[in-house]
C-alpha cells in the first residue's frame, strides 16, 4: 500500500520547572493511503503531542522537536518554513481536536467558520464556498444545511457540533486526517454515530485518519492498525486482529485485560498495578518494567530491540527476543 505519512524516530520534549520531559522518545510509524491507523495508551503516554507534531502545532518554547522526520508525501514537514507549513494545514493534512463544545468560535455562525479553510487555501468566491460548506454538512448528515449555515455554535447539540468540526476538518478535502480523542465528550449513542460517520466519509473519500484515543472500544470498531503507545514510546504495533487477539508486549495484554467483556459472563476486569515511570529522567531499558509481571534483568538495564512477528506486526519486549538470555549473561 502507499504510504501517504512516515513517522521516523520522533523526539519531543518540553522545559518546566522542574527540568525536561521526554514527552516522545523515538517514535516511528507509517500511515498508508486510506487507512486508519489507531495510537493507543494511557493518559500521558504522548499520544496526543505525537499528533500535534505531525501538525508543527508544538509550542515552542515550552516544547521543542527534538529530532527524527516527518515525511509527507516525500516531503519533511519538520524542515518547512512557517509560510509552507500553513498551506498544508487544513488543506492536505487536517486536526480535529477533543472537546468539540471549545473548538468552535461562539462569536460568529458555522456557515463562516466552515468557510474559512476554503476561502484561504482554494480561493473561491463566497457563493461557491458556501455550496461548498452546504454540501459538507450534507455529507456529515447535518440536516437543512442551508438554514443552519447562519446558525451560531450555541444552537446545536454536542453531537451535531462534532460533525460541524469535522465537516470544517475535511472541507479542503485533506489527505490526512488526525483526531484527537474525537468521541470522548459525547455519550455513548452519539458516540456510535460519530464512528459510523468516520466509516461513511472514509468510503467516500478515501482520506488516511489517525485516530488518537485510549477507549479500546471505539479502536475496535474503526481501526486497521493499532499503535500502542507507552513512556513516549511504540510498544507494540499491528493490525487490529493482531493487538486484539494475538497480543505480546505485556502492556498490551494488561489494557486489554482491563476493558469489560461482554461475551463473557462474569468476566473479571484487571488493572495494570502501579504507576507510568517519571519522564524527567526516563529508564535505560524497558519503562514498563516496574508495572510488568514477566520483568527480566535485561529488561531494566536495556532497551528491547523491535522484533517483526509479521509483515505488520511489531513488537519492543524481550519477552520475544531470543537474544534476552545471552544479553541476560553479560550482566552476571
Amino acid at each position: 500500500m502507499e504510504k501517504i505519512l512516515q513517522v521516523k524516530d520522533l523526539q519531543v520534549s518540553f522545559t518546566t520547572y522542574g527540568g525536561e520531559v521526554k514527552a516522545v522518545r523515538g517514535v516511528s510509524f507509517d500511515l498508508h493511503k486510506g487507512e486508519t491507523l489507531a495510537i493507543v495508551g494511557e493518559s500521558g503516554c504522548g499520544k496526543s503531542v505525537t499528533s500535534q507534531s505531525i501538525m508543527r502545532l508544538i509550542p515552542d518554547p515550552p516544547g521543542k522537536i527534538a529530532g527524527g522526520e516527518i515525511l509527507f508525501k516525500g516531503k519533511d514537514l519538520l524542515r518547512l518554513k512557517e509560510p509552507e507549513l500553513r498551506k498544508i494545514r487544513g488543506a492536505n493534512i487536517s486536526m480535529i481536536f477533543q472537546d468539540p463544545m471549545t473548538a468552535l468560535n461562539p462569536t460568529l455562525t458555522i456557515g463562516e467558520q466552515i468557510m474559512e479553510g476554503i476561502l484561504q487555501h482554494e480561493k473561491l468566491s463566497r457563493t461557491k464556498a458556501k455550496k461548498a460548506a452546504v454540501e459538507m454538512l450534507k455529507l456529515v448528515g447535518i440536516p437543512s444545511p442551508e438554514q443552519r449555515l447562519k446558525q451560531y455554535p450555541h444552537q446545536f447539540s454536542g453531537g451535531m457540533r462534532q460533525r460541524i468540526v469535522i465537516a470544517m476538518a475535511l472541507i479542503c478535502k485533506p489527505d490526512v486526517l488526525i483526531a484527537d480523542e474525537p468521541t470522548t465528550a459525547l455519550d455513548v449513542t452519539i458516540q456510535a454515530q460519530i464512528l459510523e460517520l468516520f466509516r461513511e466519509i472514509q468510503k467516500k473519500t478515501g482520506v488516511s485518519i489517525i485516530l488518537i484515543t485510549h477507549d479500546l472500544g471505539v479502536v475496535a470498531q474503526v481501526a486497521n492498525r493499532i499503535a500502542v503507545m507507552y513512556a513516549g514510546k511504540i510498544v507494540e504495533l499491528g493490525t487490529r486482529r493482531e493487538i486484539f487477539y494475538q497480543p505480546k508486549h505485556p502492556y498490551t495484554q494488561g489494557l486489554l485485560q482491563s476493558v469489560p467483556r461482554l461475551d463473557i459472563e462474569k468476566a473479571e476486569l484487571v488493572p495494570i498495578p502501579g504507576s507510568p515511570p517519571d519522564l524527567f529522567s526516563p529508564p535505560a531499558g524497558c519503562a514498563f518494567t516496574a508495572r510488568c509481571p514477566y520483568a527480566m534483568e535485561v529488561c531494566d538495564r536495556v532497551y528491547p530491540f523491535s522484533t517483526s512477528l509479521s509483515n505488520q506486526h511489531h513488537v519492543d519486549c524481550w519477552l520475544q527476543d531470543e537474544r534476552a538470555q545471552k544479553l541476560a549473561s553479560t550482566f552476571v
